[in-house]
């Protein structure tokens, strides 16, 4: 009988440094860093008496898909400040984004299909999952990290151009 229970409990330990050894393996895969793509370039302009004075140039990721829609900067851990990812919708409709999954804070920017900025969500709070909406139709949305829009002075009105590389 002891020599069941010895044998049992030997093959337990052995049983369970096995599984600690996959397991810790399966998790270094999953934390691997996504990293920035550049696929376009985006400009920034402040519209004031119909002239167009340059604000400043991004490096942007495009979203252009239902998976890169929905995915969006999740996971990440960070995104450098001349960066940022374009979300283009085939037409101009009410948005509205969360935080879900999203580890830096962002401004999130939302612009109509004449490419005018039609409003801003300052300082969206990371893994946040409420929603923070478009005051009005966009096509396309702009997510750079928080506080830049401040930084920038970008408001309502104000426009953008990119192009997709």
């Amino acid at each position: 009988m002891k020599k069941h229970i010895y044998t049992s409990i030997i093959t337990c330990c052995i049983l369970s440094i096995f599984s600690c050894k996959t397991d810790s393996k399966e998790k270094q895969n999953l934390v691997k860093e996504i990293t920035f793509t550049k696929e376009g370039e985006l400009s920034l302009f402040n519209l004031q008496d119909s002239i167009a004075t340059p604000i400043t140039k991004l490096n942007i990721e495009i979203a252009d898909d239902e998976y890169q829609i929905q995915t969006g900067l999740m996971y990440r851990t960070s995104m450098q400040n001349n960066q940022g990812m374009l979300f283009m919708f085939p037409e101009e409709a009410p948005r509205s984004f969360y935080m879900k999954n999203t580890k830096i804070p962002l401004d999130i920017i939302f612009i109509d299909s004449k490419n005018k900025v039609v409003s801003i969500q300052k300082n969206a709070r990371p893994l946040d999952e409420s929603l923070l909406p478009s005051d009005g139709p966009a096509q396309y949305v702009l997510e750079v990290n928080a506080k830049l829009t401040t930084t920038w002075n970008l408001k309502k009105g104000d426009s953008i151009s990119f192009i997709k590389m």
